[in-house]
This record gives C-alpha cells, sequence and structure tokens, in this order.
C-alpha cells in the first residue's frame, strides 16, 4: 500500500515531468504588452477574437506565446 506521501511526492513528479503549462497573463499585463487598453481586449474577445483566451471561471487570462504569436503575426515588413 503506498502511503499519502509517497503518493504526493510521484505525483509531483509526474507533475514536474510530463505536464508543459502555458504561461497565463492577466488582462492588464496583455494590453500593456500590446500598447492598447485593457477595453479594446474585451471588445477583441466578443467581437473580433483575434487573441485566443483561457476562461478560469470568471477570470480572463492570455497565454504569453498567444501574445507573441499575435504579435509576430501583425510584424509589418520595412517597405
Amino acid at each position: 500500500m503506498v502511503s499519502a506521501a509517497e503518493n504526493a511526492v510521484t505525483t509531483k513528479t509526474i507533475t514536474q515531468d510530463r505536464v508543459s503549462v502555458a504561461r497565463l497573463i492577466n488582462q492588464e499585463i496583455a494590453a500593456t504588452i500590446l500598447g492598447v487598453s485593457p477595453k479594446w481586449l474585451e471588445r477583441d474577445r466578443w467581437a473580433e477574437r483575434r487573441i485566443p483566451y483561457v476562461k478560469i471561471g470568471r477570470l480572463v487570462r492570455y497565454r504569453a506565446s498567444d501574445i507573441a504569436a499575435y504579435i509576430d503575426a501583425n510584424t509589418q515588413g520595412a517597405a
């Protein structure tokens, strides 16, 4: 029989080794990075849906990688 302590160690090891968790940032930080207002992100969520977001209960979070991808996709080359 496995003790609770051994089970916790095993679970922690598996979680750290096999699960890649995306870094989530809130709307205010995402807006600052993009140079837009938090309201712009709110409008984008219900109207445009250009930037993917994550809902955790009532909280809205953005993956840092999705913000970076949006920036890359909208970067204009020199004319």
